[in-house]
């Protein structure tokens, strides 16, 4: 029965979405956790912290970018859309596949970013779900500090002072114009502390045993 003054998850048409697989009637949809904020701002971090204390996947930004570097140089014609391809092709599935919580970074640039956020968007919102954003800020100085770590250069990531600087300098890295953004600081808070963060804030709970962790 469905509790009082709750609805069920709809399609994009209007219909309820029903999975009788799980013996209620309905369940809701996927839960995108969007952890955005500037290079070295702690996002991949925080994601494993949030999976630390809930069941969830995991989809870090740097996936898809992984994939393209198979077929081209970085940067290269075609190199972009291949990322946005994958990204989209991956959110699809499990949006469809109604995978309860997938946790993925992303580095938001406003206002280049914001059509690829809106896809994102839309996707979650056609399959009944909920885009749950959070950005994470720091200083540059502290981003400076961090952003030769061993794991970022081993990554292929920007992982050199003179590269994040002038491209602090010259994008605006912020929150996703959404009132539901949750805006943390990555440099006086741990990642584990915002990660509990989050999930409070979000009501996040354990999902079953057979989402797993990524």
């Amino acid at each position: 029965m469905r509790e009082s003054g709750t609805e069920a998850p709809r399609t994009a048409g209007g219909r309820e979405r029903h999975d009788w697989r799980h013996g209620h009637g309905y369940v809701f949809g996927m839960k995108l956790l969007f952890i955005h904020g500037a290079p070295a701002a702690g996002k991949l971090t925080t994601a494993r912290a949030v999976l630390g204390l809930v069941n969830g996947r995991l989809f870090d930004n740097h996936v898809a970018i992984d994939v393209a570097r198979t077929v081209f140089d970085f940067g290269a014609a075609g190199f972009w859309d291949l990322v946005q391809a994958v990204r989209m092709s991956v959110l699809g599935a499990a949006a469809a596949g109604n995978v309860p919580l997938l946790v993925t970074t992303f580095v938001y640039v406003e206002p280049h970013d914001l059509p690829t956020f809106e896809q994102f968007e839309a996707t979650v919102h056609q399959h009944g779900g909920q885009l749950l954003p959070v950005f994470l800020h720091c200083s540059t100085a502290e981003i400076v500090r961090r952003i030769s770590n061993d794991d970022r250069v081993a990554r292929k990531k920007m992982a050199s002072e003179p590269s994040v600087r002038d491209f602090m300098a010259r994008h605006r890295v912020c929150a996703v114009p959404r009132p539901t953004c949750l805006e943390l600081d990555s440099a006086t808070n741990t990642a584990e502390a915002n990660a509990a963060q989050i999930v409070r804030h979000f009501h996040l709970s354990a999902q079953s045993s057979g989402t797993g962790n990524a």
